[in-house]
């Protein structure tokens, strides 16, 4: 939320210190929590208010409810084969769509996962990045990138290979 708030600050050619000043956000304040998972929601409203925009809860319909997340809502609630084969076909078929990503997962390990095959030969880096912001703005920066290979529970290691190994099969 909050990077797509600051595009909407620089199409209004707000710099941080001005979207700051509007907003009643100390600089400093703003500047952390691009580094944080959490803001509290008071914050997140002035920031939005400010550019204009307002923050919504939106009901998702019952058919294309997420995958069941763990405690921290960061990671898939549990990780067995089926789910594997899910995510590898889902990214050897070649689809950045964030409609067909979302239903797999929680937001943040899903943009992991395709921060992770943007380093993939033959995958279009940039989509890929794209789907990435979508599913989780900031998930491309190098600090959340490192979150996410920490806990990942499906490490490059293993699951690069059975992605190439599908690609390969589906030539």
């Amino acid at each position: 939320m909050l990077s797509r708030l600051g595009r909407a600050a620089r199409r209004k050619g707000l710099s941080d210190a001005e979207w700051a000043r509007r907003s009643g956000v100390a600089k400093e304040t703003l500047c952390r929590l691009r580094s944080r998972q959490t803001c509290d929601l008071a914050t997140l409203e002035a920031l939005a208010r400010s550019v204009g925009a307002r923050i919504a809860v939106v009901e998702r319909s019952s058919g294309s409810s997420p995958r069941r997340s763990g405690g921290d809502g960061l990671w898939p609630e549990r990780v067995d084969r089926e789910f594997e084969a899910q995510v590898v076909d889902l990214a050897a078929s070649g689809s950045t769509s964030p409609d067909a990503w979302r239903p797999l997962g929680p937001s943040f390990f899903l943009a992991g996962f395709a921060t992770m095959l943007a380093s993939l030969s033959g995958f279009d880096r940039q989509r890929w990045l794209a789907l990435a912001e979508a599913l989780h703005p900031g998930a491309t920066e190098p600090r959340v990138f490192e979150r996410w290979l920490a806990g990942t529970p499906l490490p490059p290691s293993r699951v690069l290979p059975m992605v190439i190994e599908r690609l390969r099969r589906a030539a």
